[in-house]
């Protein structure tokens, strides 16, 4: 049976344990812990895939691991002029194993693709635990609230500054009775959208038509003005509206 940790602690002179602990080392890890906890909260009360959880455990790895460069005599205490980490290549086999991580978050909907912030939010937060981890506090304070303002006040003004709202649209009609193109273009003019990438389409075994077409306006709100009017059209008989976003 496996001796208690206690027991294996117990066995180990106190100095010893102190000189290995690292109190520096500790600091190291609470500092990344406390910065990609602060991102990662921000990440969850947006509702997004990757929170609080991932984004303190990714800061706290990179931080981790970097500690392999910062205490090299520690790691190898017998050859400490003969084995070299060198810390430029943690940093990057770090950030090169976040970004599959950050690739895991990013999905595709149609013309849409999701997750693209949460993506760049894991991979700064990868980068901040680096600098915690070589004791580089302050310009990881400076990320960090950086980081934080990108991702709260940046939405604040880019939810307010003028912008156009792209959405993948598509509308299918009977074959018999589709809308023709010139009707369909004078419709989204008259609530305000403008099109692009207009495409054709036969479905349900030559059943339907359909056009799909990507639509693009300066007020949000013009989305459910569209679809109430195609709501309001006997002859259309499916369409969907997919904003895209990040």
């Amino acid at each position: 049976m496996a001796p208690a940790l206690s027991e294996v602690l117990s066995a180990v002179p106190l100095d010893v344990l102190v000189s290995r602990a690292h109190g520096d080392a500790l600091a190291h890890l609470l500092a990344a812990l406390v910065a990609g906890g602060a991102i990662g909260m921000e990440r969850s009360y947006h509702g997004r895939p990757a929170g609080f959880r991932t984004h303190a455990l990714v800061c706290l790895a990179a931080s981790l691991l970097m500690l392999v460069t910062v205490y090299q005599a520690e790691w190898f205490p017998g050859a400490p002029e003969t084995v070299r980490v060198d810390p430029t290549r943690m940093a990057q086999g770090i950030m090169t194993g976040i970004g599959f991580l950050g690739a895991g978050v990013i999905f595709k909907e149609g013309l849409t693709v999701r997750g693209l912030t949460t993506a760049a939010s894991i991979w700064i937060t990868s980068a901040i635990g680096v600098l915690t981890g070589t004791g580089q506090y302050v310009p990881a304070l400076y990320a960090t609230l950086l980081t934080l303002g990108v991702l709260s006040l940046f939405r604040w003004i880019e939810a307010r500054a003028p912008a156009h709202k792209f959405a993948h649209h598509r509308i299918r009609f009977d074959r018999g009775d589709a809308m023709g193109e010139d009707a369909v273009r004078a419709l989204l003019a008259e609530n305000g959208f403008a099109l692009a990438g207009l495409s054709y389409a036969l479905a349900d075994e030559g059943r339907s038509f359909e056009y799909q077409m990507t639509i693009s306006t300066h007020d949000e709100r013009n989305f459910g003005r569209l679809a109430r009017a195609l709501d309001g059209l006997p002859q259309v008989r499916e369409f969907r509206i997919s904003p895209s976003g990040d």
